[in-house]
């Protein structure tokens, strides 16, 4: 089963989400699922050298008790997780445009999950700047890519209209917020769902696509 994660690299929710569907797929050992991670960018204003994170947050959420109650929840559902948010951490709020470049090349590379693992943590744990070419450098070192490649192809455009394509495709789609899931090019599923909602909808689609699968020899047959 073909599952599209649409997400931001910069979105602590995604980074939840990502994990909950791995509790999720572990339940169902017997199926094969093929996961690919597609580009959103929650901000493309955000200047390429990025910007403070913390007068960012204070200019988008304010400095007030439910922004300080929505980063507790993040913080209380990452415990369930075994994600360690670091919030006081994080100095940039970095553009995301070369983090989906490299999760673009990691796919080619066949380390592509492990690279958005690694970015989550990197920015979320760490408190790295993922829009500095040398640290997106490092994190693919980390994923066994070639780091020295990498580097070659961030300081050109390898890429880039392709994720700029694919960001716009996917606001036009009705996505609004992330992370969202697509499953088998037809199914989607909004927010960081509890693994027992992914499980029903993946048993659903499960179910439609045995039934598509059973229709196709009558329909040849009538041929």
């Amino acid at each position: 089963m073909q599952i599209d994660i649409v997400s931001d690299t910069v979105c602590p929710w995604c980074f939840i989400g990502k994990r909950r569907l791995e509790r999720a797929l572990s339940q169902r050992p017997d199926m094969d699922f093929q996961i690919a991670w597609r580009p959103y960018r929650l901000d493309a204003t955000v200047p390429p050298e990025g910007v403070d994170r913390r007068s960012y947050m204070k200019a988008k959420f304010g400095d007030n008790p439910q922004a300080t109650a929505m980063r507790d929840a993040l913080r209380d559902a990452g415990v369930e997780e075994d994600i360690g948010f670091a919030f006081d951490s994080i100095e940039m709020r970095p553009n995301t445009t070369n983090s989906h470049r490299l999760i673009r090349w990691a796919a080619t590379a066949g380390v592509q999950d492990e690279v958005v693992e690694r970015l989550f943590r990197a920015y979320f744990e760490q408190g790295r700047d993922i829009g500095s070419s040398l640290v997106l450098s490092e994190i693919a070192s980390e994923a066994d890519m070639d780091a020295e490649l990498v580097e070659q192809m961030l300081a050109s455009d390898a890429d880039r209209a392709l994720i700029d394509r694919e960001d716009r495709l996917a606001h036009e789609m009705g996505i609004s917020g992330v992370p969202t899931f697509i499953f088998a090019n037809k199914f989607m599923v909004s927010g960081a769902q509890d693994p027992e909602a992914l499980l029903k909808v993946i048993d659903k689609v499960q179910e439609k696509l045995d039934e598509a699968a059973l229709e196709e020899p009558a329909a040849s047959d009538e041929d």
